[in-house]
């Protein structure tokens, strides 16, 4: 858009050019990289880590329940044929 366009809209609209140059400045800065996209950044690395650590978690509560049901098994296997002191 050409000055003597912008001028003539900026008349129509009832806006001064320096405005529509100040808003232009504004939307610009806004897009680029800002606070928010490193706080999103950051944020989903937030996310992934949790989601690592509730995954390490289930891993290790399956691993804690496979324990606890093996040992209740040697127990009971004790209990049903048990050893004698002279093996």
């Amino acid at each position: 858009m050409s000055e003597a366009e912008k001028s003539a809209w900026c008349r129509a609209q009832g806006l001064f050019p320096s405005e529509l140059d100040e808003w232009r400045q504004t939307a610009t800065a806004s897009l680029g990289t800002s606070e928010g996209a490193t706080a999103n950044a950051a944020s989903r690395a937030e996310r992934r880590r949790v989601r690592d650590l509730e995954r390490e978690l289930r891993r290790k509560d399956k691993a804690l329940a496979e324990a606890a049901a093996l040992l209740v098994l040697s127990k009971k296997l004790e209990a049903l044929y048990p050893r004698d002191a002279d093996e």
